[in-house]
């Protein structure tokens, strides 16, 4: 089902879902009221919702549909992005920026079918979406899995457990991910709250990295500290920090 108040964003939405194969569009609503409503009535497994809508937004429509209980999948089409967080703790499947491109589409696609059998699951045991950015597998359930980070002209979307180091450069995070970056608009302090203690350690008030890129330490004299990972990067290890960074190597 699409929601949108733009009849042109309704009808563009609408072309691009004929191409995508496997998706049938059972209606179309202009408002978070009305989609509501029709949710209700023909129950689709779906919902693409603009977010800045008359009489209830797509946030407001998104909390309505979890608090029945076993709400549809959600992917926000809008034509902001500063909404992107609030979105995902919502556990929407993905945050697509106007104009839609057909190939961004379908990878939000395929990765709805992947999710479906934990949707389903997350429906009974996470009511509201909460937990949705935890990693099932860490003991806590407060951890965050993944973060979405702008790139381009969408947002995308980086898996935790493929961050190797994160930098701080004034009011941004650098999540290093391979050979590429990517800037997050976040504390380094926040994010350190948000990432399992077993999985990344904090080296510097300036440095987070995960603990197996880490190949070894290196005493420069001095009480000079250096953590050298696996790329060949070489970082200082801020006093603060050195005890629970040696930990590492049992000392």
């Amino acid at each position: 089902m699409i929601v949108d108040d733009e009849p042109l964003a309704v009808e563009r939405l609408q072309l691009l879902c004929d191409q995508v194969e496997g998706l049938e569009l059972v209606g179309t609503a202009h408002d978070g009221v009305s989609a509501l409503r029709m949710a209700e009535g023909l129950h689709p497994q779906l919902l693409l919702v603009d977010i800045n809508m008359p009489r209830m937004d797509g946030i407001g429509l998104a909390k309505a549909l979890a608090a029945q209980g076993k709400p549809p999948a959600i992917i926000f089409v809008t034509a902001y992005d500063r909404f992107a967080v609030e979105a995902f703790d919502l556990a929407a499947v993905d945050y697509l920026l106007k104009p839609v491109a057909l190939d961004r589409l379908q990878r939000a696609i395929t990765r709805l079918r992947e999710r479906l059998p934990a949707l389903d699951e997350a429906a009974i045991t996470a009511p509201n979406g909460a937990g949705a950015m935890s990693d099932p597998d860490s003991g806590s359930g407060d951890w965050a899995r993944e973060f979405w980070v702008p790139h381009r002209s969408e947002l995308k979307r980086i898996d935790v457990g493929r961050i190797d180091r994160i930098e701080a450069e004034r009011d941004y995070m650098r999540l290093h991910v391979g050979t590429r970056s990517y800037l997050l608009h976040e504390t380094i302090k926040v994010l350190e709250s948000r990432l399992n203690p077993t999985q990344f350690v904090r080296t510097h008030r300036s440095h987070i990295i995960r603990k197996d890129y880490i190949k070894g330490l290196r005493h420069e004299g001095g009480g000079v500290w250096l953590t050298l990972l696996d790329d060949g990067t070489e970082l200082r290890i801020g006093r603060t920090y050195l005890t629970q960074v040696k930990k590492l190597a049992g000392r």
